[in-house]
């Protein structure tokens, strides 16, 4: 992947959390979030969450997010945001619907750190697959429908389920850092 700017990182011990209305438009927004993505608190309350959507992050990884969030059930993905000055960082998204009453009413999403080594052995080449796929096809939909069809079969080919898949990887992360505090 290539990327404009600089990478951002942040503490392994802050996160980066988020609050969305149902169409997916930003209701809150940590100071984590605010001085990752470069924006101040007014610019980004009522906008759609993907101000900070990098062109890098493939279409269908939102494809399946929005789908699994629709379903009621959470999900995990690793995202590359951008920033307002082109710059950009990685984050493990962790997105819950929030409800009242049995009722979705939006939805918050925990971002931490991920583990370098996983962005760059599994992350990176998977996005870029998918992207290429994505970029291939006469039309955006079209792109999408091929990338969930790629991925599907990487994950069948492996055994796993998206979220078996996002949770190994995830264990992985946990275990590396665990190693980092020693």
């Amino acid at each position: 992947m290539r990327y404009q700017g600089k990478e951002l990182f942040f503490d392994r011990n802050e996160l980066i959390v988020s609050k969305t209305d149902i169409k997916g438009r930003l209701t809150y927004a940590n100071d984590v979030f605010l001085k990752l993505a470069n924006y101040e608190s007014r610019e980004v309350i009522g906008k759609p969450h993907n101000i900070v959507r990098h062109e890098n992050m493939p279409r269908s990884i939102f494809d399946l997010l929005w789908e699994t969030l629709e379903k009621g059930e959470e999900v995990f993905a690793y995202v590359v945001n951008a920033s307002k000055n082109g710059d950009h960082y990685w984050v493990i998204a962790h997105i819950t619907p929030s409800k009242v009453e049995n009722q979705t009413i939006g939805y918050h999403s925990t971002r931490r750190t991920p583990s370098k080594k996983i962005i760059t052995q599994v992350i990176e080449p998977l996005y870029d697959k998918l992207l290429s796929l994505e970029k291939a096809a006469i039309n955006r939909k079209d792109g999408i429908q091929k990338a969930r069809e790629y991925l599907n079969i990487m994950l069948t080919d492996k055994g796993l389920s998206y979220p078996q898949f996002m949770a190994s990887l995830t264990k992985e992360t946990n275990n590396q850092q665990s190693l980092a505090r020693q």
